[in-house]
């Protein structure tokens, strides 16, 4: 049987792991260092606002709020509504706009755990030859790229993305304390590099991938859009890619097939 964690010990974890002193967060957060010792070693049962206001200064995900409020015998504070439900109607319709209107250039639209939600027709031309397993729901972005038998095989730079990639993912493990993203970390890692390349090799400020398409060789560089100050956990843990080409010769070819 597993073991409960109480909420201040998480409240604790959630403080170390952002490398704050108990100091340095009760004056973030306008409590006294005694309370907040209080809170973390049990002494001190905190309300639901506190739970709320600690995890606000700690940067917690809304997900881990809602564990957070549980541990502390709250109810959850924060929705979570499913993209097909009608209070996300707006939401989804707007995220199907924006990935269209980006058509000839290839975007998706990614859950937390990097699980494909939606892509445009241009995706498809990045994806072209991967694996048929690799394809199926759910699909994780981050796996098809860099597998063997997935997009990775036709990356130019393979060794620099592979790299981008991995380091990416590294800080969100860090950030959000996700297990299963931890798992996917250490699933990439086993995966061919493709030749040795370090983070302090990066000259250019985006990152660019190259990836063969038949003869020609694409270049793009990409962006990630996220929801403002959402309310809901779905909301917040969607993000959408979008590739933009880095030459002239690359928007020729998306255009030319679109």
């Amino acid at each position: 049987m597993t073991q409960k964690v109480d909420v201040g010990t998480q409240l604790k974890a959630w403080r170390e792991r952002r490398r704050l002193t108990q100091l340095g967060l009760s004056s973030a957060a306008g409590v006294s260092t005694r309370h907040l010792s209080f809170i973390e070693t049990g002494r001190s049962k905190p309300s639901k606002d506190m739970i709320i206001h600690l995890s606000e200064c700690l940067d917690v995900p809304l997900r881990q709020r809602n564990s957070l409020l549980l541990a502390g015998g709250h109810a959850p504070a924060y929705s979570q509504s499913a993209l097909a439900e009608a209070p996300m109607a707006a939401v989804s319709d707007a995220i199907n706009r924006i990935i269209d209107a980006h058509d000839p250039f290839p975007a998706v639209v990614v859950d937390h755990h990097w699980d494909l939600i939606a892509g445009n027709r241009a995706v498809g031309i990045l994806t072209e030859g991967s694996a048929p397993f690799l394809l199926e729901p759910p699909v994780n972005v981050l796996r098809l790229s860099l597998h063997p038998e997935g997009m990775a095989p036709r990356i130019v730079n393979l060794a620099q993305w592979r790299t981008h990639v991995i380091a990416r993912l590294r800080r969100e493990v860090e950030v959000t304390a996700d297990a299963q993203l931890g798992g996917l970390l250490e699933e990439l890692r086993t995966y061919p590099s493709g030749g040795e390349w370090h983070e302090d090799e990066m000259s250019s400020l985006l990152v660019p991938l190259r990836i063969r398409a038949g003869d020609t060789e694409l270049a793009m560089f990409s962006t990630t859009t996220v929801f403002g100050t959402p309310r809901d956990v779905t909301l917040a843990e969607i993000a959408i890619e979008s590739f933009y080409p880095s030459d002239p010769a690359t928007a020729e070819f998306f255009r030319s097939v679109g």
